[in-house]
């Protein structure tokens, strides 16, 4: 096994440590190696492990809404993305 090390800003630590503790990881270190274990260990070309039962159901779900007419317009979506936008920049001013 081998040790890395690596530098981080402040706020990408704090994010790092708040994501840490809401995934019950004893630390970042270990919250980062995961991170990067899962992320390395994912064959980018066989992607079928991502597909379960539950998300195959949710995805005929939504294209079932679809064809009956139950999805959103291009401009409810355009609006809905300026609200979480304006939402965001609100909270997180530079």
């Amino acid at each position: 096994m081998h040790q890395v090390q690596l530098e981080l800003t402040d706020q990408l630590y704090n994010q790092a440590k708040r994501r840490a503790v809401e995934a019950g990881f004893k630390s970042v270190n270990d919250y980062i190696a995961d991170m990067v274990s899962d992320d390395l260990a994912i064959d980018t070309e066989n992607l079928d492990h991502l597909f379960t039962p539950e998300r195959l159901a949710h995805i005929d779900k939504a294209a079932a809404q679809i064809k009956a007419g139950q999805g959103y317009t291009m401009e409810e979506v355009r609006e809905h993305l300026a609200e979480k936008r304006a939402d965001w920049i609100s909270k997180n001013p530079q």
